[in-house]
């Protein structure tokens, strides 16, 4: 079985691998790395590259897809809305996680680019349904400039001390599947969440 993942950086590429091979053993993954697709999402928003993502999940599928897993928060409900149209799942990586973050009451939600809070927050909203989530959101001041300067250490460095600086939540959500490194740099006692293993293994799942 075939799944295919729809990245906006190719340095999610060795992440899922390293999550296949540890948790999926025989799950074939194919990657599509599309870097332009968040750049045009957070110039126009993400509805303006809906045809071409509806596209290449089409054409991830009719190479043999049985599932898909976008790996990128930004373009994510853009992705997963495909899914009624090419007949197979398309699952968003952050779905799982944000179902995990509002069984509790305080959420705090830390992102490096300020355009992926608003698709974060929809999800939460969508996921808590009735219950009442207080969420509260930090932007990381330097960390996107660092990423994409290929300082992924000093990203995960900040990251990390972000999320160090919050007191007062039940869960901290990191916003970008880009970020799940930093768990283990944390000092935290409260529960950090990440989307990549999760978002895997539902994808995993449904392809099977």
């Amino acid at each position: 079985m075939t799944l295919a993942l729809l990245h906006t950086s190719p340095v999610h590429v060795p992440v899922f691998d390293a999550l296949r091979d540890a948790g999926h053993p025989g799950l074939a993954l194919r990657h599509l790395v599309h870097e332009d697709l968040l750049a045009r999402a957070r110039e126009s928003g993400p509805e303006a590259v809906a045809g071409e993502v509806g596209a290449l999940l089409a054409g991830a599928v009719a190479d043999g897809a049985r599932a898909v897993l976008c790996t990128c928060s930004t373009i994510g409900a853009v992705a997963e809305a495909e899914s009624a149209t090419l007949g197979v799942p398309v699952l968003r990586v952050d779905r799982p996680m944000a179902a995990a973050a509002v069984a509790q009451d305080r959420v705090v939600v830390i992102a490096a680019i300020a355009g992926t809070l608003a698709p974060t927050l929809a999800l939460l909203a969508e996921e808590a349904g009735d219950r009442s989530v207080d969420v509260r959101t930090v932007v990381v001041d330097g960390a996107w400039a660092r990423f994409e300067a290929g300082d992924r250490e000093g990203y995960l460095d900040l990251v990390a001390a972000a999320a160090d600086a919050v007191t007062d939540a039940d869960a901290i959500v990191l916003a970008q599947a880009s970020m799940a490194d930093a768990v283990t740099r944390t000092g935290t006692r409260i529960p950090v969440l990440s989307s990549p293993g999760p978002g895997l293994a539902a994808a995993a799942a449904a392809a099977r």
